[in-house]
Formats: structure tokens, sequence, C-alpha cells
């Protein structure tokens, strides 16, 4: 038994993209769980995006039974929820498993992930509607909505960097605009229209990482033209020192802790009490981690930045 245990861990670590950047929850259930999936889908050789799209159809049906009053419904969704969330994580640990990263993929993991957590926001919005409360509910709604975004867009970013510069390219999913543009303008609608919608959304949704963090886009940048024969390790310690305390409070951010305070609220029957968290602590937390995170890569940009000849 020890013996199977040994050979199994280091298979399930090579489905993690780093321990450092999972969370509580994801290292001891849903990473286990998902491994035993990504096993199973490979031996029927399903596909990593096959797998994403039964994933989103049970979130999006689990999204649908918030919508009722009845707790053993809501709890039929919670129950509906912690298995998408689990195909969530078998899609990549799956890919990485057979080797079927592709960016195709993650912008079909990126849309699947947008489309379950809209079909939320829109059942309780509807349910709130229905019961009679005022209209301005969905301002409400869709102001967490959008701060979910903006959140989600942040935090995967700063997650990522981290991968980029602890792991090299080949461990991180790691795009730019800039690369991206070129391949999106060779892409014709008419030939390959699936393949251009997937990676304008996904162009989309790096353009607004760039944008809400500049800092650390010109750190990738200089470290990318600095290092090109791949970071070194003065640098990675460096990196890892400055971005490590913060890890875990980004992972507060994701989508587990939503997930748990979203399961309470629906047990209270105040399911309305998520739209408020989002708007204001989860806000609070990443715009204060989005201004940490800015001022640690403008303090690392001095040592990504070529040093000027001597005379």
């Amino acid at each position: 038994m020890s013996a199977q245990i040994e050979q199994t861990l280091p298979a399930i670590e090579a489905t993690y993209k780093s321990r450092e950047v999972e969370g509580i929850l994801d290292l001891y259930f849903y990473r286990p769980l998902g491994f035993r999936l990504a096993q199973f889908f490979a031996r029927f050789d399903v596909t990593p995006s096959q797998v994403t799209f039964l994933g989103a159809c049970l979130g999006i049906t689990a999204g649908h039974l918030y919508f009722y009053r009845e707790l053993s419904v809501n709890i039929a969704g919670m129950g509906l929820q912690v298995v998408a969330n689990a195909l969530d994580n078998a899609d990549g640990q799956l890919a990485r498993l057979t080797n079927r990263k592709s960016r195709t993929g993650r912008a079909i993991d990126g849309l699947a992930d947008h489309l379950v957590f809209a079909s939320i926001y829109f059942h309780l919005t509807l349910r709130y509607l229905i019961a009679g409360a005022s209209p301005d509910v969905v301002v409400l709604a869709l102001a967490a909505l959008l701060s979910h975004a903006w959140q989600a867009s942040v935090a995967d970013y700063f997650r990522n960097s981290y991968l980029l510069f602890l792991k090299g390219r080949s461990g991180a999913e790691a795009d730019s605009v800039f690369a991206l543009r070129s391949d999106y303008q060779e892409l014709s609608w008419r030939g390959a229209f699936w393949d251009k919608f997937l990676l304008a959304l996904y162009l989309n949704f790096t353009r607004q990482q760039e944008m809400l963090s500049p800092n650390l886009k010109r750190l990738r940048e200089a470290s990318g033209r600095q290092f090109r024969q791949g970071i070194p390790t003065w640098f990675q310690l460096r990196y890892r020192d400055a971005a490590q305390p913060m890890l875990r409070w980004w992972g507060l951010a994701m989508t587990n802790t939503r997930m748990v305070l979203l399961f309470l609220f629906l047990l209270v029957g105040q399911p309305i009490w998520y739209f408020w968290v989002e708007l204001t602590a989860f806000n609070l937390l990443v715009g204060f981690l989005l201004f940490r995170q800015e001022r640690m890569s403008r303090a690392l940009l001095d040592f990504a930045l070529p040093r000027p000849a001597s005379s």
C-alpha cells in the first residue's frame, strides 16, 4: 500500500500547477478527486474541453437550483456545484496528465467559469425579484458580478506570474496582449470562427489583466528581454520571497472561498449577503493585494532592467 502511495503522489504532483498556489481545499480535496477523475477520463480518451463542458453544464444547473427557496433544492445545487468544481480541477489536471495543454483549452475553461457564475448571479437575482424585492437588486447583482470579474482577473494574473517567474514559461499559462494580438489577426472569421471567437475573449481577458497590473506587466516584459535564457535563480528567489507572503491572501479571493460563503448564506436563507460580501470584503481584499503587488513589481523592476555600461 505504501509503495502504491509513493508511486501515486508524484503523478498527482505533476498535475498541480504548483503547491504554493493551491489552496488547502484544493490540495486535500479537489486535486486528489480531480486526479482520479482525470485518470478515469484519460482511459476513455475524453478531452479536457469535454470535461470542461460537462462541468459547466453542472455548474449552470446548480445556479438554477439556487433560484428556488426550498433548502433541499439549494443543497442539491450545492452538491452539483462541488462536482462542477471537481471537474473544473480535473480538466486542467487531465490536460497536464495527457500533455494536452493549449491556449484554446484555457480560453474555453475561462468562458465556462464565467457562464457558471453568470448563472448563479442571474438565478439569485431572479429569486429576489420574484419574491417582490426592489429592482435595485439588479444593480446590486450586476455590481457584484463586475467586481467578481475584476477580482478573478487580477488573482489569476498574479498566480500565473508567480508560476512564470518560479517555473518558467513551461510551468505557467503566461500570455501577453502583444503575442495574442498577432495570432488573432492571423485567424479568419470565415475559416476559423470558433477559434477566433475564443481567442477574442482570451485577448480581452488578458488586456484587462495587463491594464489592472501595469507594473507587473512591465516586470514580465523586462525580465523576458533581460533573461532570454531563462529566469536566473537569484531573481526567482527574490520574486518568491517578495510574493509568497501574499499567496495565501490571494487564495482567499479564489473560487473555493466564494463557494463556502455562498453555501453558508444559502443555508441561512440569505444568499443576497453574498452580493454584499463581493462588493465590500472581496473588493477591499483584492484592492489591497493589487496595491501590494504593484509596489512589489515596481521594486523588482530595477533588477530586471539592463544595467548601464560602466565607463
